[in-house]
């Protein structure tokens, strides 16, 4: 199949495809997958899948590497089983998992291939992709975690787990992939005959990270299977008791799935309870935080006095600002991330 570059790229604007998405006349079905799988020339595939998921009005962020595929995607309710043999075509026998919770995910195709699925960031020495930690379905898991003889550690970095996770878990206090894996070495040092239990959002942090954990000496190495997501789908399907809180993080314009009616985490701005995140509507600093719907509407959708401020210049002035990196604030929320500074 050739195809023309030019096909390949979304060409509208966000207003341009929210009007599409208001427009459809069926509904969507959001679902995520990951698989491990030897591919030898990525952009081809990568290509190819663009084509036949833009032709099924799949709609999402899907990377694609030497190692396999990792996706989160919203496909029409009457294709999501031509999606499912479109991905099987390349990538074998693959699950894909459904939303907990619908909502508007995402708003244009985009496949992007990547050097690692999962930005580790370490060399194939340290990992043995044939030795991964043993896969716990639901119930297994919540058997296991009452084991005084488990650790419990979550995968994710800490803005998700600031809103939902496992109760007592490890949560490392980490903001990005590159920085988990030392940390949570770290944290276990000393615990290497101890049970230990990881879990991330879908499934896929957790096969590098318990593969690199097997390689460093740690024996007793287990995994959620199919993530948070997974595992919400099972505890609602059998009736079992919920042992995560809170919400489950996305990476989509949904941020979140809620789980449980546990609210733990609070607003960034006056410290009420609250778990919904919001991207800063200062286009200069789109920083992730949690703001209640009170401090939404003083900051309109801003994160600070300084953004809202920032977002009533003239466009020509913000630019320049934007530009100019001696004009920035200080980090907040513990994200590396700066945002224009009005002066």
């Amino acid at each position: 199949m050739k195809c023309n570059k030019k096909d390949m790229y979304n060409t509208k604007s966000r207003l341009e495809l929210e009007d599409r998405l208001e427009s459809e006349l069926f509904d969507r079905i959001t679902t995520s997958f990951y698989k491990y799988t030897e591919l030898i020339n990525p952009e081809e595939v990568r290509d190819k899948l663009y084509l036949k998921f833009r032709n099924l009005k799949v709609l999402g962020r899907i990377y694609i590497s030497g190692e396999g595929i990792n996706a989160q995607v919203s496909v029409p309710e009457h294709n999501f089983d031509k999606l499912l043999s479109s991905v099987e075509e390349y990538f074998g026998d693959t699950k894909l998992k459904k939303a907990i919770q619908e909502g508007t995910s995402f708003f244009k195709l985009t496949i992007k291939v990547r050097k690692e699925l999962v930005a580790y960031g370490f060399s194939k020495d340290t990992y043995n992709k044939d030795q991964v930690g043993k896969h716990l379905d639901a119930e297994a898991y919540n058997k296991a975690i009452s084991d005084p003889n488990s650790v419990l550690i979550d995968m994710r970095n800490y803005y998700e787990s600031e809103i939902g996770k496992f109760e007592n878990a490890i949560t490392p206090n980490v903001e990005t992939s590159k920085e988990l894996l030392p940390k949570v070495k770290k944290i276990l040092a000393g615990k290497e005959d101890k049970q230990i239990l990881l879990y991330c959002t879908g499934g896929i942090r957790c096969e590098k990270a318990s593969t690199y954990l097997i390689k460093n000496g740690f024996k007793n190495v287990n995994q959620l299977e199919g993530g948070i997501i997974q595992y919400a789908n099972d505890i609602k399907k059998k009736n079992i008791k919920s042992k995560f809180i809170g919400k489950n993080f996305v990476f989509d314009n949904r941020l979140g799935e809620r789980i449980t009616d546990d609210i733990i985490s609070n607003c960034h701005i006056c410290k009420e309870p609250c778990d919904n995140h919001r991207d800063c509507k200062n286009d200069g600093c789109n920083i992730l935080f949690i703001q209640c719907n009170s401090c939404y509407k003083v900051l309109n959708g801003c994160c600070s006095r300084d953004c809202q401020n920032f977002i009533k210049l003239p466009f020509k002035k913000r630019k320049i600002y934007r530009k100019d990196h001696s004009k920035i604030v200080s980090k907040i929320f513990l994200d590396s991330r700066v945002k224009s500074k009005v002066v």
